[in-house]
Order: structure tokens, then C-alpha cells, then sequence
């Protein structure tokens, strides 16, 4: 998951009323590539494994999209559960 520190300094040239964090999205084993984030049609491409100052609502969507990975893990691994036990009866 991106780790996140607030900042109080630049404006983003994208959303310039929005207050800006640093986030760090991890190299993984599996995910090298550069993340694309969009926002109300705007959008930046975030490079992995660095400090990177981005608005507020562009890290909210980090989260938000990483929340929903696992929340979409957990119920596969829930219906995976389901069907072993399933075939065992």
C-alpha cells in the first residue's frame, strides 16, 4: 500500500485548490510499472518506489483502489472457502 505524509508546501498545477501528500508506492516483486491515477478526468502517472508529492485526492484514490483489492481478495478468498467445503459434503 502507498505510505502517505502530509505536506503544507506546493500547489498542483492540476488541481491547484487541493493540498498535496507524498506518497510511496512500493516495488513489488510482481508490480514494477508506474501506477496511472485518474481524478474527474485528470490524471498523472506516479512513479513506483520514490517519495512523490501528489493532491490529496489523487492519494485518496490510491487507498481507495488499494481498499478494494482487498476487500475483492478476502470474498474470493471467502467463496474459494465456500466451494471446498462445499465439495466435501
Amino acid at each position: 500500500m502507498a505510505e502517505t505524509k502530509t505536506t503544507k508546501s506546493k500547489k498542483s498545477k492540476l488541481f491547484p485548490n487541493e493540498p498535496t501528500v507524498v506518497v510511496n508506492i512500493p516495488v513489488t516483486r510482481f508490480e514494477k510499472d508506474d501506477v496511472w491515477v485518474a481524478v474527474n478526468g485528470k490524471s498523472m502517472q506516479i512513479k513506483r518506489g520514490v517519495d512523490v508529492e501528489v493532491p490529496k485526492c489523487i492519494a485518496e484514490a490510491l487507498e481507495h483502489s488499494q481498499n478494494m483489492l482487498v476487500e475483492a481478495m478476502e470474498y474470493e478468498a471467502n467463496a474459494m472457502g465456500k466451494a471446498s467445503a462445499d465439495e466435501l459434503n
